[in-house]
């Protein structure tokens, strides 16, 4: 019997050390490290006998032989869009989000829809009945190669996945998984990294791809080391906010793919549904002009995305002036708010600005900066803007309107969904063919050529 033996472990980044320390010096993180009783190892057990590999020597580089991958279609365009394609056989992915988001409903909802796969779902959360009530609630479905378990313990994991041979294995979540290798309890670092790297074995051997659902800290991160998420391919965040119906699913890390790509769904009662076309909800419907609101042409990863950007702009009842931002950088706001009261001679210093993005998103893309400032300037001025114009350019510090990427498919998108106008920057314009839209391309070089432009 092998001696069991207490390390401690830092919370944030998973060191070891021998002895508690007040500093991590790994990643300098203070008071960090937590105690755990771990088990070593036994020498006869399965996943030792799984990583002996007979006959590995090293190769030259241009010795080794690649060949195409087919990947695995999940039956979801949204997921498979973030995923770049689909599922790489023998790829570990994990899948985290706030509870109650979703997580378990899109995983069983994809392992439902997968065509002429043999699924097996491990739930260590939910038994089998509860299960099934999912799925009676998400589709009606007529899959019957989906296997489901209720389990935690590794060791009697994998003696169902010799059974069922599964072609894609679902382990909801790593939090509620065990070894017997180690005698910590579930759910703490020296467990949960334990049995990320034994699925990870399993993967690379069997070449059956191992989705892991993850539950995040109230931080936002995935809670558990971050050596996790460098075992394993592919890093997937599950995101929203539960007073809208939507979801997104974004990539953070993707070995097999880009990670620029987003994947929009719509919680209803039977499921999560695809959205085609984003801007549906990110635009809101107004059947009169209030001043305050622009439209902006972003662009999450390929996809272009039109969103409201709404501002209030009040004078200060208090001595000290209110700023407040929803869904964009307040530092990127006051720069904009300096902008425009240094350069363009707006007295905005003594008035109270509130920002918010329509649809409860959060948007990094500096090209709704042109955006910002007009619905800014709107709501100073109370003069509207037409619910039919929109904005793509990025703001300088000294007042210019700078140009910003994949302009092209930008107006495109503006053109295809019947906008009259786009506002973009005149070093943009000059590389465009303007024939070839059907909407007025309005080209402006400083902020007050677009204030003169949409208020004169």
């Amino acid at each position: 019997m092998a001696k069991a033996k207490t390390y401690f472990f830092c919370s944030e980044c998973g060191y070891q050390s021998s002895s508690w320390l007040g500093k991590c010096p790994e990643c300098g993180k203070w008071s960090t490290f937590q105690e755990e009783v771990v088990q070593a190892p036994k020498a006869d057990n399965r996943i030792s006998k799984r990583t002996a590999v007979d006959g590995s020597k090293p190769k030259l580089i241009h010795e080794v032989t690649t060949s195409e991958t087919q990947r695995i279609a999940t039956g979801c365009g949204e997921f498979d869009r973030v995923l770049g394609g689909g599922i790489v056989p023998g790829s570990l992915l994990l899948l985290g989000g706030e509870p109650g988001i979703g997580k378990s409903t899109l995983l069983l909802q994809t392992a439902l829809a997968i065509p002429d796969r043999r699924i097996l779902y491990v739930s260590g959360e939910e038994s089998e009945q509860q299960i099934k009530m999912r799925a009676d609630r998400i589709v009606d479905y007529k899959k019957t190669d989906c296997y489901v378990v209720s389990e935690t313990v590794t060791q009697r994991i994998f003696e169902h996945v010799d059974a069922v041979k599964p072609d894609l294995l679902i382990v909801d979540s790593i939090q509620t998984i065990s070894t017997e290798n180690i005698d910590s309890s579930a759910g703490s670092i020296s467990q949960i990294r334990e049995c990320t790297a034994e699925f990870q074995r399993y993967a690379k051997e069997s070449g059956v791809p191992v989705l892991l659902v993850g539950h995040i800290t109230k931080d936002g991160n995935l809670a558990g080391p971050k050596v996790m998420e460098h075992i394993v391919d592919c890093v997937l965040q599950f995101e929203g906010d539960r007073n809208y119906g939507y979801r997104m699913l974004r990539s953070l890390k993707n070995r097999f793919g880009s990670t620029a790509e987003i994947g929009i769904f719509e919680m209803q009662g039977d499921g999560l549904r695809e959205v085609a076309n984003p801007s549906e909800f990110l635009l809101s419907q107004r059947d009169e002009n209030l001043s305050g609101a622009a439209v902006a042409a972003t662009l999450e990863g390929a996809r272009p995305m039109f969103i409201e950007v709404q501002s209030l702009v009040s004078s200060a009842v208090y001595g000290t002036p209110q700023r407040n931002a929803n869904g964009f950088d307040f530092r990127r706001l006051s720069m904009l708010l300096a902008v425009l009261e240094k350069r363009c001679g707006f007295k905005l210093g003594a008035k109270d600005v509130f920002l918010n993005i329509a649809g409860g998103i959060r948007v990094s893309d500096p090209a709704i900066d042109l955006a910002v400032a007009c619905a800014i300037l709107s709501s100073n001025v109370d003069i509207p803007i037409s619910p039919r114009y929109c904005f793509a350019a990025e703001m300088g510090l000294s007042g210019e309107v700078r140009p910003v990427s994949r302009v092209e498919h930008r107006i495109g998108e503006a053109d295809r969904l019947g906008f009259e106008k786009i506002f973009v920057s005149k070093y943009n314009a000059r590389s465009l063919n303007k024939k070839r839209f059907g909407l007025e391309i309005v080209e402006v070089s400083v902020i007050e050529e677009a204030f003169r432009s949409l208020f004169a």
